[in-house]
């Protein structure tokens, strides 16, 4: 006789953590050097950063998916490091945590998608 395995929703979150920390560890920091370091030091000129030319390239298709990918993987990754680090402090794991960490990075998702949108 069989018995019913619940099915754990572990693998998402893993993978989640897994492509953001792909985003954190390679992405972030050219997009911190570029828009922190490079530009305000005169390594490139500042037009590269002036408003009309962010503007359109958030209003691109393109644009707006790297923004999207870059802003939810980013969230993603962080909470489930929170979330994980619950346990390191000391206090257990419930339920309620899992929905407030994992909650906020979804409403942080679709937050970047309406307001990507709107661009």
């Amino acid at each position: 006789m069989q018995t019913s395995r619940r099915r754990s929703s572990e693998p998402i979150f893993w993978s989640l953590f897994g492509a953001g920390g792909v985003i954190v560890a390679f992405v972030l920091p050219v997009v911190i050097l570029i828009t922190g370091i490079a530009v305000p030091l005169g390594v490139f000129p500042s037009e590269v950063m002036n408003f009309e030319r962010a503007q359109s390239f958030a209003a691109s298709w393109i644009g707006k998916l790297s923004l999207l990918v870059i802003i939810s993987l980013t969230l993603w990754h962080s909470v489930h490091r929170i979330y994980l680090s619950l346990h390191d402090l000391g206090i257990q794991r419930r339920a309620i945590y899992k929905w407030l960490c994992y909650g906020v990075a979804f409403a942080g998702t679709v937050a970047a998608v309406v307001l990507l949108l709107r661009i």
